[in-house]
């Protein structure tokens, strides 16, 4: 079975204590249950993975690439927190595992927030964005990964 890796940044280890009101009581836990619930309600396996550090990250798309080519992984679903707003080198990482699909989810509209927070350096290589649906983001996520990456190819003409 193909797998959806669930990427998450820093201080996503914290959701559920952290700023409740911004992001809820939810916690990290709580979402990666409830993501490997819905990728077997639509036929992927989920692995979830967070770091609050930017190599680690950066290791693991890495790897995401190489499962990609191995037919192993359908794409990665990332909230990269903060390093959203600083991280080229996750911009650079996504953009070296091309053709890898990549959507990136923020669980608040970062847009409606702070100025610093309206500019990503992570959405420019991201095939697709999702922002402000809470941690139901995630799950429109996954969706999206499959209407965009399957279900559209096995409908196109050849």
């Amino acid at each position: 079975m193909k797998k959806i890796l669930i990427l998450n940044g820093p201080n996503l280890n914290l959701l559920g204590t952290r700023e409740p009101a911004q992001y809820g009581y939810t916690t990290l836990a709580d979402v990666e249950a409830f993501c490997k619930a819905h990728g077997q309600t639509i036929g992927y396996e989920v692995e979830c993975f967070q770091s609050n550090w930017e190599g680690a990250l950066i290791d693991r798309i890495h790897e995401a690439g190489r499962q990609y080519k191995a037919g192993e992984l359908l794409g990665v679903v990332i909230n990269p927190g903060a390093l959203t707003h600083t991280s080229i080198a996750l911009h650079d990482a996504i953009k070296g595992v091309e053709p890898l699909p990549v959507i990136e989810c923020h669980i608040s509209n970062v847009h409606a927030r702070e100025a610093f927070r309206h500019h990503s350096w992570v959405s420019p290589a991201a095939a697709g964005i999702v922002v402000g649906f809470g941690v139901d983001g995630y799950l429109i996520a996954m969706d999206g990964l499959v209407r965009k990456f399957v279900n559209s190819a096995a409908t196109k003409k050849p």
